[in-house]
């Protein structure tokens, strides 16, 4: 069966037929680094992680790119108020970001470019829609001409007329309401290390256009597939498609959306308050089990979080892990190399191969569990074999081999993967506490000290800095 896909833009699953045979190119938009990771957050990363590991797996070379949008206003604002520069808070949950994603096993990417560092990329794209007349400058501002692009809105099938005025800048500084800005000038009340020199005046890119600029500048001017969250579908990836082929390039071929993570039906979202931060998560699970519960749920269907989510996804790692164990000691273990190379069931690969069928493909790994474990009953060392290189096999493909280096080391209870992951986090939030106790400001190193202790994290100051225990260890 040849891979397919669902393509958002055709609302159709569609053969993978890479621009070039062997190779797979993706772009996937990343994080905007202004707060800390939620579980939300992970669901996209995990998804294309998950894509990516089974393209390679089926025989392509994968050049994955994830940006990262490291200034915009949001993070301008919230650092003011912190007292902080506001390249330094956005270094801050970078990091947190790259240690939330590895934490669950999320390989890295081929490039992971920041907005701030391809300002030249950027300045060239917009004036090569100024040039073409897709753009216009604007009281040192530039901004793209929704009217003057007549594919606008096919990527999600809506009718200019029908959509509500863009909000990234002042209606009145605009021909078109609907006229997104591609270059921001530089606000009185803003930093001047967040701006650059551009033919306009100083200012910083607006959102859309840094991901173009970044695609085009790894990937060219045409690549396989954009991936991404179903809420950048409007207006982010919409604007990115419209510049990018209004500058005259062909962009991407096949686009893939990953649906939220909901709690009583609300995407999760710091702003509604029901954001499950990935620190306070690990705090209680395994990685390897938060992994699973953002994997086991079809990529382009709402999980549901609750209470029992990681309950019921740890239980199933243990199952795993537990036949893993007990095999490994009745057969030994195969090595990495076989297990990465093994011929895999044919309903596994039958599901993998329908848009990523992850929830059939479980189905036939637990079976193979269940065969492997009365195998195991029966002595038939064989059998047990046989079970246990096809179920490391699958699990392999999903990330979640218990045999993997990642998570060999896991038992009940956090493990040294977890907990270094952990401490990268909470130590971010110490650094946090420990400034605004420097400028005494009380009430924000109140608030840390207790969100962390919500979380099952005990703070003790001393002499030489704070450090931090769970409170069962406490």
């Amino acid at each position: 069966m040849t891979l397919r896909l669902y393509d958002t833009a055709t609302r159709e699953e569609r053969d993978f037929v890479p621009m070039t045979a062997g190779k797979a190119g993706i772009y996937l938009c990343g994080p905007t680094v202004q707060s800390a990771p939620h579980v939300g957050h992970l669901r996209s990363a995990v998804a294309f992680d998950v894509l990516q590991r089974w393209l390679e797996r089926s025989g392509y070379a994968v050049t994955l790119v994830r940006n990262v949008t490291d200034i915009d206003d949001k993070t301008l604002a919230k650092a003011a108020d912190a007292g902080w520069e506001w390249w330094a808070w956005a270094l801050r949950y970078e990091r947190e970001f790259q240690a939330a994603y590895a934490a669950v096993g999320v390989k890295a990417p081929a490039a992971e470019p920041r907005a701030t560092g391809h300002i030249p990329e950027i300045l060239g794209m917009i004036e090569r829609l100024v040039a073409n007349g897709h753009a216009y400058e604007q009281g040192g501002s530039v901004y793209f001409d929704v009217r003057s692009f007549v594919g606008y809105g096919a990527l999600t099938r809506q009718a200019l007329d029908d959509l509500s005025p863009a909000q990234d800048a002042p209606l009145e500084d605009k021909r078109d309401t609907h006229d997104f800005a591609l270059w921001k000038a530089r606000k009185d009340d803003e930093p001047a290390t967040a701006s650059w020199d551009s033919p306009w005046g100083p200012g910083r890119p607006g959102w859309h256009i840094e991901c173009s600029a970044m695609a085009h500048r790894y990937l060219g001017e045409e690549f396989d597939i954009h991936g991404g969250g179903l809420d950048l579908r409007f207006p982010h990836h919409e604007n990115e498609q419209a510049q990018s082929r209004a500058a005259g390039y062909g962009f991407a071929r096949l686009w893939m959306h990953s649906a939220w993570v909901t709690q009583s039906g609300a995407k999760m979202s710091k702003s509604l308050g029901n954001g499950l931060l990935v620190s306070e998560v690990l705090a209680e699970h395994e990685p390897a089990a938060l992994r699973l519960a953002l994997a086991a749920v079809h990529y382009r269907s709402m999980l549901e979080y609750s209470p029992s989510t990681l309950d019921e996804a740890s239980a199933q790692w243990a199952r795993f892990q537990g036949f893993v164990a007990r095999a490994s000691e009745k057969v030994g273990a195969p090595s990495a190399a076989t297990v990465a190379t093994a011929e895999l069931p044919a309903a596994f690969v039958e599901a993998m191969d329908d848009d990523l069928g992850v929830p059939r493909a479980l189905a036939v790994i637990h079976e193979t569990v269940r065969a492997g474990n009365a195998a195991l009953t029966a002595g038939d060392d064989a059998a047990v074999a046989a079970a246990l290189l096809a179920a490391r096999s699958m699990l392999d493909v999903l990330g979640l081999d218990p045999g993997a280096p990642e998570w060999a080391g896991e038992k009940a209870g956090a493990s040294d993967a977890a907990m270094g992951a952990l401490d990268f986090l909470v130590k971010a939030d110490i650094e946090a506490r420990a400034a605004a106790r420097a400028a005494k400001d009380w009430a924000t190193a109140d608030a840390i000290r207790d969100r962390l202790a919500g979380a099952g994290i005990v703070i003790s100051d001393g002499a030489d800095g704070a450090r931090w225990s769970l409170a069962s260890e406490s």
